[in-house]
């Protein structure tokens, strides 16, 4: 066998084109999966061909778990697990989930409870909830509302901002001939966040729509929860979402501060080897993180500054590391690890 002959068990086709997060369908890609602990302590990885769907996704990753012979299990997801089949298959065995629910676009479900009347509980300093019950006869979920005052002003900044911008583009396109203002309506619905507050009217003209501003005002700050534990408060099913926050920032350092990707392999063995060793040092920066209570920023930069020099001169060969700071004492502290020694190596000259 070749040095880049596939192994015994490996998968034909795992780097595969598949939907593109990045927008980038012409990149072949694999697809990672990771769970986390509460405090974002990475627990295990997975990894699929770059065009495996969701539904098998969430399945495989059901299935392995079972084997800890955990007493409860509430899944949290996002958005893109939330389809009808991946939620009957969590509720097996008693499981139950938290998933995030799209509030745009055609979701009955999601329009309904969005639209309930009710008042807000604080749960958080900057997190309200409200709970909406929808029975549809065969199934009874809970549907929570929450509202972030403060994502609530920024995306009213973030939507003026782009109307100001549809404003600007527009400006004198009623000068324009018809295909001139085709032309710009193309050009305009390139971009997401313009397009959709962009209108034509049956003349051809180009407008800002209305209706579509004062659709997106009503979901300032919101997001949608769905759950189908009857036991968790409204609290508790918005807090635990929130440690989605966990998995985002894992993946966060993964790709950023550990180069998770691009990944140069084509072999999977290769593939998965690079998977798993920048999931073995996310683990070590986290238990790092956790013994200190500080980033792993911070963390680096302080042990950047401890230097092993070498010195040469009639006497011979010293190497010889800088005195350890008062900050970097405390890390190795915390850490449980021993100061690392001053001396490496003491050289004699050589005999002339």
């Amino acid at each position: 066998m070749g040095p880049d002959a596939p192994g015994e068990g490996e998968t034909a086709g795992f780097r595969a084109f598949g939907h593109s997060k990045d927008h980038r369908p012409d990149l072949p890609q694999v697809v990672i999966g990771m769970a986390v602990t509460r405090t974002g302590i990475p627990i295990r990885m997975w990894c699929w061909p770059g065009n495996t769907n969701d539904q098998a996704l969430i399945r495989q990753v059901k299935d392995d778990l079972k084997a800890w012979k955990l007493a409860r299990v509430v899944w949290v997801a996002d958005r893109g697990f939330s389809s009808a089949e991946n939620r009957r298959y969590l509720q097996r065995a008693g499981g139950h989930y938290v998933i995030g629910e799209k509030i745009r676009g055609d979701n009955k479900e999601a329009q309904a409870a969005l639209s309930r009347q009710g008042r807000y509980r604080a749960v958080a300093g900057n997190l309200r909830v409200k709970e909406v019950v929808i029975d549809d006869g065969t199934m009874r979920d809970r549907f929570v509302v929450c509202h972030n005052p403060e994502q609530a002003e920024r995306d009213r900044f973030v939507r003026d901002q782009l109307l100001a911008q549809l404003g600007d583009a527009i400006a004198g396109s009623d000068a324009l001939t018809s295909t001139a203002r085709a032309e710009l309506a193309g050009e305009l619905g390139t971009y997401p966040g313009l397009k959709r507050f962009l209108r034509t009217t049956p003349g051809g003209l180009l407008r800002v729509d209305q209706a579509a501003v004062a659709a997106e005002r009503r979901l300032d700050g919101k997001f949608l929860l769905r759950s189908s534990d009857p036991t968790l408060s409204a609290e508790d099913i918005a807090l635990g979402y929130k440690q989605l926050l966990e998995v985002e920032r894992g993946w966060r350092d993964m790709k950023s501060t550990l180069d998770l990707r691009p990944v140069y392999h084509h072999l999977e063995r290769r593939i998965r080897a690079h998977v798993v060793l920048c999931w073995l040092a996310l683990l070590l920066v986290r238990l790092a993180e956790t013994a200190t209570g500080d980033t792993w920023r911070n963390l680096r930069h302080q042990l950047d500054r401890m230097h092993l020099g070498t010195f040469t001169g009639e006497v011979g060969t010293v190497r010889r590391r800088t005195a350890t700071l008062p900050e970097q004492a405390a890390i190795l502290r915390a850490l449980e690890l021993p100061d690392p020694p001053q001396f490496t190596e003491l050289t004699p000259p050589s005999p002339a």
